[in-house]
């Protein structure tokens, strides 16, 4: 009867960790079912399958209580027998981009599309979009209106900042722009991947962020380096007033 009981209980794992092999890169409901010292256990999908959070893709901020409903990023499902495993996030990038996915019907259709994320979970995040059609206003659709869409986003984050960022083929365009909320004199490149950025002397400290972070989600999402100078600064006033002549 044990071994009878066994083969049954693999069986049904098998089943649900097939059912779930093309769900990686979705996001899914789930409730909060366990946590130990290390990861949360969260259950996922009509067969109330078990995901695990660990502790790389929780998100600092937040708190995990068991019996709590929350939405997951699945990562990876490796089903390989006795070691199958779903690995469920909070933190990913991936989330924030299915949110948006979710809220802004113009992005499920393929009309505007979510070309980068830099994330730093629980803090900030931003997003790269462009419009498939000149018609369509990327940003306005992410917004929503009275930022009904954004601001459900960043509900489900629990108050994650999330700066929307119109992406261009241009880098020096797409660096000006990346650095948001801060406003930018000129972006000059200063090599492979590499440029500088100038920014008026009293938003020096906006443009780089606490601790750096506005200026280190500016890089990642533009995959270059960024030097952030003021204007009064020797390096960036020789470059204006070359700019000038």
């Amino acid at each position: 009867k044990q071994v009878i009981l066994q083969k049954l209980h693999e069986t049904e794992r098998d089943n649900a960790f097939s059912a779930f092999s093309d769900k990686e890169g979705e996001l899914m409901d789930g409730v909060i079912r366990k946590i130990d010292e290390r990861n949360v256990y969260v259950e996922i999908g009509e067969m109330k399958t078990e995901g695990v959070m660990p502790p790389q893709d929780r998100v600092p901020t937040e708190k995990y209580v068991v019996g709590d409903r929350i939405k997951v990023f699945v990562k990876r499902v490796k089903n390989s027998g006795k070691s199958s495993q779903i690995v469920v996030s909070r933190s990913a990038q991936g989330l924030v981009k299915k949110l948006f996915e979710e809220q802004v019907p113009e992005i499920a259709q393929g009309i505007v599309e979510i070309k980068e994320v830099a994330r730093e979970a629980g803090h900030r995040s931003k997003i790269a979009i462009f419009s498939n059609d000149s018609r369509v206003d990327a940003v306005g659709a992410c917004v929503g209106n009275r930022g009904a869409r954004v601001n459900a986003v960043v509900e489900e984050l629990g108050g994650e900042k999330i700066d929307i960022i119109l992406w261009s083929e241009s880098p020096c365009e797409f660096i000006y722009k990346a650095l948001s909320p801060a406003t930018v004199i000129s972006v000059v490149e200063r090599g492979e991947r590499s440029a500088m950025a100038i920014v008026p002397d009293d938003k020096l400290s906006l443009a780089i962020g606490r601790d750096g972070q506005n200026a280190r989600l500016a890089a990642r999402l533009t995959g270059w380096k960024i030097d952030v100078k003021s204007e009064s600064s020797p390096e960036a006033a020789e470059i204006l007033a070359q700019m000038e002549q």
